[in-house]
């Protein structure tokens, strides 16, 4: 008999944003894999067993809880924010794809959960309020011209950018070129919302021009939120500032 694989994601690291169908998927699950950052969020029993990996190593880590699953252990992959978003939900999804025809019958559930982009709207107001897109900055699994081309695209298009993976000491360069492009395209004054480690103790919101915004603002642990041309800061006495991008937009006159 099959057991069951649940892949989950526990937020973006405050406990209380892990929500309450992954705890009950933790409490069903016998063993655990995931980068071991995001484990050590979990509270886990003695009787349940946690197998840590390298951070990218997803597809051998899906792989792994795939056996385990058609052995018939009930097994969680673990992810932080939501398991598909940038995350390993696709992986296993992508080992399944490729893997042996037993794997296609495996009792897989995929948890939602809330992903960083929208920890960080909610502690600064209302950014992705109209349309808006999100992309990844890192090009360990797509070519950097093609990260180039979408950005323009959806600068041009007038969407909302939420920035995932924007900077690292191995890619130390991308988020600066990536303001680059989005300059040549937005106006200077465009919002841009640096949201580090939203909902943790060691959180930081921090709100920029687009003429003004530096890479170095930004670390992996932050999402960066560009706004559109709509988007909008409104300033509160004694409270902190919200930005938001209006429900509606203006009809463009030619």
């Amino acid at each position: 008999m099959s057991g069951r694989l649940y892949v989950i994601g526990t937020g973006p690291g405050n406990p209380a944003q892990t929500t309450p169908e992954a705890l009950a998927a933790v409490a069903d699950a016998h063993e655990f894999y995931g980068y071991g950052p995001y484990l050590d969020r979990l509270t886990l029993r003695s009787d349940q067993i946690r197998q840590a990996s390298d951070n990218r190593e997803e597809l051998d880590r899906a792989k792994v809880a795939l056996q385990r699953a058609a052995a018939g252990v009930n097994v969680c992959v673990v992810s932080g924010g939501d398991p598909g978003v940038f995350a390993m939900a696709a992986a296993v999804c992508e080992a399944i794809d490729h893997g042996p025809v037993e794997w296609r019958t495996a009792d897989l559930i995929v948890v939602p959960g809330i992903t960083a982009m929208l920890a960080v709207a909610a502690r600064i107001g209302a950014p992705l309020g109209h349309d808006f897109c999100a992309i990844s900055l890192s090009d360990n699994l797509k070519p950097w011209p093609l990260i180039e081309n979408r950005l323009r695209a959806v600068a041009e298009a007038g969407f909302v950018i939420a920035l995932y993976n924007p900077i690292s000491k191995a890619r130390p360069w991308q988020l600066g070129k990536a303001f680059e492009i989005l300059r040549a395209v937005l106006p200077g004054e465009t919002l841009v919302v640096f949201g580090r480690a939203a909902g943790r103790p060691d959180e930081r919101m921090t709100v920029a021009r687009l003429a003004d915004a530096e890479a170095a603002q930004a670390d992996m642990a932050t999402c960066v939120i560009i706004g559109s041309t709509e988007t909008r800061i409104i300033a509160r006495e004694g409270r902190p500032d919200l930005v938001y991008t209006p429900r509606f937009i203006r009809e463009e006159t030619k």
